[in-house]
């Protein structure tokens, strides 16, 4: 780094972003928003104001991980300070949040800035941006198909991989056939629903296979007019301090 960039890093370092007089601070929104553990939102928060630091130096736009991007998102809802005690005050520009306009185009840009991204993280921090919160980018722009859920009144199960599914559905099969060779006090209509059921079963099967059991797989978005996978699926700063010049 150079002299002014020094500077302006040990000025964002210094940025208490955590209200001391609130018990319930903003590391600790973050990690229950997310279901983080507090020390995960901690590091998360380190590694934001990297990129905002980022954001700052760089001429080009940068795009952050989806990890950093939810400690943006929720910086933002607390706008004195990040308007004014941080944007004005520290960083002395603005910096604005500029989410993917949809499309290949934007799928393509914002790919091209993550990866410009974390190869400035590296010149300039003089290491590697940890895996666990800057994961690669074929991780950043397909693991992004989020919903708002109230967990009071609905379960979170585990969606399984692909291959679960196949052993899943291939040990069904097998219970399924012993049954049926076994049942042969059951009526016409019994089996041939039965039948109709595994059918069903096997259709869905071959689609998920064909589909390669997963959502939004190619960038943001492959079709213009929304904002990709999720409403925070790409996002970045714009070119170097994001327009607020």
């Amino acid at each position: 780094m150079i002299k002014e960039q020094k500077l302006l890093w040990e000025k964002i370092t210094q940025f208490k972003i955590d209200d001391e007089n609130s018990d319930f601070t903003f590391s600790k929104r973050l990690a229950r928003e997310n279901n983080w553990s507090l020390e995960y939102s901690k590091k998360v928060i380190d590694e934001y104001k990297k990129f905002i630091f980022l954001c700052c130096v760089t001429k080009t736009g940068v795009t952050p991980s989806d990890q950093v991007d939810q400690a943006w998102h929720l910086h933002l809802t607390y706008t004195k300070s990040y308007w004014i005690d941080f944007c004005k005050n520290t960083l002395e520009k603005e910096i604005h949040h500029n989410p993917t306009k949809g499309g290949k185009s934007e799928a393509t840009k914002f790919d091209d800035f993550y990866s410009k991204t974390k190869e400035d993280y590296k010149t300039l921090f003089e290491k590697e941006p940890p895996i666990e919160i800057w994961p690669s980018n074929e991780n950043r722009f397909s693991e992004i198909d989020f919903k708002r859920i109230n967990t009071q009144k609905n379960w979170i199960i585990k969606k399984p991989t692909l291959s679960e599914r196949n052993r899943y559905l291939t040990l069904f099969f097998l219970l399924t056939s012993t049954f049926l060779i076994q049942a042969t006090f059951l009526d016409d209509d019994r089996i041939s629903a039965i039948i109709l059921i595994l059918l069903f079963i096997s259709i869905v099967y071959n689609q998920v296979k064909k589909n390669g059991g997963s959502g939004c797989s190619s960038g943001c978005s492959t079709s213009s007019g929304d904002s990709g996978c999720s409403s925070s699926g790409c996002s970045g700063c714009g070119g170097g301090c994001g327009g607020g010049d």
